[in-house]
């Protein structure tokens, strides 16, 4: 979440956790979301930058960090089964 600042950083970590929580129908607590959020963000951001796609502005980094933290909980998933 490049040029954010870091409380508004953990609001939308924990707003894309939350959603991502809801899309993949998992049950976290609150500091889960906001690090799935963030981490989402920042793995998505990763990716997308290495085949040079960004997108600004507050809408698409949330939904950089929703696709990112979905795409964690998944990894997750298929690691532990």
């Amino acid at each position: 979440m490049t040029g954010m600042g870091i409380i508004l950083s953990i609001l939308i970590g924990a707003l894309a956790g939350w959603i991502a929580e809801q899309i993949m129908k998992a049950d976290h607590g609150l500091l889960t979301n906001i690090l799935l959020g963030i981490g989402g963000a920042i793995v998505l951001n990763f990716l997308l930058g290495l085949i040079g796609v960004g997108l600004g502005g507050i809408i698409g980094q949330l939904i950089v960090a929703i696709a990112g933290a979905c795409l964690l909980i998944w990894v997750y998933r298929m690691i532990r089964s």
